[in-house]
C-alpha cells in the first residue's frame, strides 16, 4: 500500500490537481462514517421513548435534514479548497475563527476518546463471551492500546491513503456485508409487526428525538471540509456526501432502536452489545467494531488540523499526538452517557453554520473575498444563535432547538452582513 501526503497545510488551498475524490471515494468515506457501535448506541437511546415507529421518524427527519446540511457544508470546502477551521476566517475573520478551531479541537479530543472507549468496551465484551472473563483478550486496557493506536495510524497516514487504499477497495464491501446480515437476523428473529404497533413510554418527546438524530450528521459539519477540500467538483462532493451518510446512518441508528426493542428492553450497552453479538457469531458486529476505528481516526485527524491552524506544526506529528492523548484518556475515563454531549456539540456548531452557509452561499456567492481580522456581524449572529437553542432547550424542550437555533442564526447574519455591507458602500459613496 503506497501512502500518500496525509495532509497540507490548513491555511491553504489544496491545488486542483490534488482534488482527487470523487462522488465513488466520498460516499464511501460518509457511509462509513455514518455506520459505528455509537450510532447503534444512539438508537437505543430513543427506542423506549419513542417506540420503533415514532424513532424511525424521528431519524428519518433528522437525518435527512442533518445531510442537507452537512453536503452544503461540505461544498464550502470543494469551493475553497481550505480545511474546515481555515474556511471560517472567511465569514468570522482570522481571529475570530481561534474561537471556534479551539472548541473544535477540545470536542474532537473528546469525541476520539469516547470512540476509543466505546471499542474498547464491545472488544472486552466479545473477548469474554468468547473466552473468559479472565482472558487476554478481555483486558480492557489491551483494547484500549490497541484502537488507539490503530486510529492514530490512520490519522497519521492521512485522508487520501485511508480512502483510496483502504475503503474505497475493501472496507465498504465488508461494512455493506455486515449491515446485510443484521437486518436479515433482525428480520428472521424479531416480531416486528409486534414492535411497531407498540407505543413508546413517552419518557422522551419527539422533538428530542430529532434533535439527537440531527446532531449525529451534525457533529461532522465542523470537520467535513477537512474531507471535502480533496473533492473534484461541488456537485460529487454534496451528492457523495449526503447520500453516503444518510444510508449508513440511518440504516444503523434504526437496527439500534429495532435492536434494543426486541433483544435489549432493558436498553442497557452490555445487554445491546450481547444481543448483537448474537448475530452471525459476532462477526458483523466485529467488523463494525473495526469500522469504529475509522470515525476514531477522523476525529483525530481533525483535531490535528484544527491545532495546525492554531499551532503552526505539521498536522502529521500533531495527529500522532492526540492519538496519544485520546488513547490515555480512555484509559482514566469511564464511558458516561453521551446525550447531552451530542446536544451541546449541536448547540454550538449548528448555529456557528447557519452564520457560515448563508455568508458563503447568498452574501458572498461562493467567492473567497477579502479576509479581515474580525468580523463582528458573524460573531454576534452566532451567539444569538447559541442563545437561542439553550432557551428553547430550557424553556420550550417540546419543540426542539437545534434547526430553530441554525435558522436564526443564518437570518441574523443575513441581516447584519447586509446591513454592514449597506453602511460600507454608503461611506463609500
Amino acid at each position: 500500500m503506497s501512502i500518500q501526503p496525509s495532509t497540507y497545510s490548513p491555511d491553504i488551498a489544496v491545488p486542483s490537481d490534488k482534488r482527487v475524490f470523487g462522488a465513488r471515494d466520498l460516499f464511501s468515506l460518509w457511509f462509513s462514517l455514518g455506520i459505528g457501535l455509537m450510532v447503534l448506541q444512539t438508537g437505543a437511546l430513543l427506542a423506549p421513548g419513542l417506540g420503533l415507529s415514532g424513532s424511525l421518524l424521528a431519524i428519518f427527519l433528522g437525518t435527512l435534514v442533518g445531510v442537507l446540511l452537512l453536503g452544503a457544508v461540505g461544498v464550502i470546502g470543494s469551493d475553497t479548497g481550505l480545511s474546515a477551521m481555515a474556511a471560517l476566517k472567511l465569514s468570522l475573520g482570522t481571529r475570530g475563527a481561534s474561537l471556534p478551531a479551539l472548541l473544535n479541537l477540545l470536542q474532537l479530543v473528546g469525541w476520539g476518546a469516547f470512540e476509543i472507549i466505546v471499542m474498547r468496551d464491545a472488544a472486552s465484551l466479545l473477548g469474554a463471551r468468547a473466552f473468559s472473563e479472565g482472558s487476554l483478550l478481555a483486558n480492557p486496557l489491551l483494547w484500549t492500546v490497541f484502537f488507539g493506536g490503530l486510529a492514530t495510524v490512520l490519522a497519521v497516514s492521512g485522508p487520501l491513503t485511508f480512502v483510496r487504499q483502504i475503503l474505497r477497495k475493501w472496507g465498504i464491501w465488508l461494512l455493506l456485508a455486515a449491515c446485510l446480515w443484521l437486518t436479515w437476523n433482525l428480520f428472521a428473529k424479531a416480531d416486528l409487526v409486534a414492535l411497531w404497533a407498540q407505543a413508546g413510554d413517552g419518557s422522551m418527546p419527539f422533538a428530542v428525538g430529532f434533535d439527537i438524530a440531527i446532531a449525529m450528521p451534525l457533529s461532522w459539519l465542523a470537520l467535513i471540509a477537512d474531507y471535502s477540500r480533496f473533492g473534484k467538483r461541488a456537485k460529487s462532493v454534496f451528492g457523495g456526501t449526503a447520500l453516503g451518510f444518510f444510508i449508513g446512518n440511518f440504516w444503523l441508528m434504526s437496527l439500534g432502536v429495532a435492536y434494543t426493542l426486541a433483544f435489549a428492553p432493558s436498553g442497557e450497552v452490555n445487554a445491546l452489545l450481547l444481543a448483537l453479538a448474537g448475530a452471525g457469531l459476532g462477526i458483523p458486529l466485529l467488523l463494525i467494531l473495526l469500522d469504529e476505528s475509522e470515525n476514531a481516526f477522523a476525529d483525530i485527524h481533525s483535531a490535528a488540523v484544527s491545532s495546525g491552524m492554531l499551532l503552526r506544526l505539521k498536522v502529521e506529528h500533531l495527529a500522532l499526538a492526540i492519538g496519544v492523548i485520546c488513547t490515555v484518556i480512555a484509559c482514566l475515563a469511564p464511558l458516561a452517557q453521551y446525550q447531552n454531549f451530542l446536544l451541546l456539540i449541536g448547540s454550538v456548531f449548528a448555529p456557528l453554520f447557519g452564520v457560515v452557509l448563508v455568508d458563503h452561499f447568498i452574501l458572498r456567492r461562493r467567492r473567497q473575498g477579502a479576509v479581515t481580522l474580525l468580523h463582528w456581524p458573524a460573531l454576534l449572529a452566532w451567539l444569538g444563535g447559541i442563545g437561542t437553542y439553550h432557551l428553547l432547550a430550557h424553556f420550550y424542550p417540546d419543540l426542539g432547538a437545534t434547526l430553530p437555533a441554525l435558522l436564526l442564526a443564518g437570518l441574523l447574519q443575513f441581516i447584519l452582513g447586509r446591513a454592514v455591507s449597506g453602511a460600507r458602500a454608503s461611506a463609500r459613496a
